[in-house]
């Protein structure tokens, strides 16, 4: 049994009445044209034309993208805090340097004496020998393993005071750290035992806070040197280091006068050649 619907409620926008059978409803595309066809299809183009350039502005960030702004949030940051760490040591270092400090008057020098294995202690004592008792206390520096050169420091120090027995200043003091560098070492791992030896250098130097290092050449002199040297960089005190080139060195400085040459504030020499070598250096001639 048929029946004429003259609505279908409901029914979605663009299909229009029909006829409903027994069999169901039967329904009809509107008609079209072939110019509103042409007109569709080129609409239908514009729209999938404007929606492939305006998706990738719609889409969400990449991962990638998302990782390389964070790496580059995360470096900013570390720049601004290693700024910030740096400010902080330059207002302490500044602290440091301008603040006022009462002037005492001293009637003693501080002195620090490296000494080394063989020649190099002998030739060290012998420039202690007309040194001014106002060089006090005395600290002496050996390598850990040099038991030689503390006998030849005790003794020279014992004699000293016989010699003088109204010295008022006859305190002395030996300090032992790592070697540098050992006979026949390699010298890659020289560097991890320089290393270490500067290490173990730094707090030594910094609680005998002296006025003059004196040193001739061994290894070990380096890393005291150097440790000298961070004392008047971080504004604790400005130490004076006179190196002296040993006398065995006429044509060539050792390795040890290489590296300190331009961290010493006087940097000695015992033979012409070297002076012209080296012309910032200071020739005295023979002096041990």
């Amino acid at each position: 049994m048929g029946c004429t619907c003259a609505e279908s409620r409901g029914a979605p926008s663009g299909v229009v009445r029909g006829q409903v059978s027994a069999s169901g409803p039967e329904l009809h595309p509107p008609p079209t044209s072939p110019a509103h066809q042409e007109a569709h299809t080129s609409s239908l183009g514009l729209r999938s034309v404007r929606s492939f350039e305006l998706s990738p502005l719609l889409r969400p960030a990449p991962r990638n993208s998302t990782h390389a702004s964070c790496l580059r949030m995360g470096g900013t940051l570390i720049l601004a805090a290693a700024a910030g760490a740096v400010a902080v040591l330059l207002a302490v270092r500044l602290w440091v340097v301008l603040r006022p400090r009462a002037t005492v008057p001293r009637r003693s020098l501080s002195l620090l004496v490296v000494a080394g294995s063989g020649g190099h202690t002998t030739e060290i004592l012998r420039l202690l020998e007309n040194l001014s008792d106002a060089y006090s206390p005395r600290h002496y520096i050996i390598a850990d393993t040099d038991e030689m050169s503390a006998h030849k420091i005790n003794s020279f120090e014992g004699n000293r005071a016989d010699r003088n027995p109204r010295a008022m200043f006859t305190e002395y003091y030996i300090h032992r750290i790592p070697r540098s560098r050992e006979v026949q070492q390699s010298w890659l791992s020289t560097v991890l035992t320089t290393l270490y030896s500067m290490w173990l250098s730094f707090p030594l130097t910094h609680r005998v806070k002296p006025d003059l290092v004196l040193c001739n050449g061994p290894g070990t002199c380096v890393p005291i040197c150097i440790s000298a040297l961070l004392l008047g960089i971080l504004g604790i005190k400005k130490v004076i280091i006179v190196y002296v080139e040993s006398i065995c060195r006429v044509e060539h400085l050792s390795l040890s006068g290489k590296i300190l040459f331009h961290l010493s504030d006087y940097f000695i020499v015992q033979w012409p050649t070297l002076k012209e070598k080296y012309p910032k250096s200071v020739y005295l001639g023979r002096i041990v």
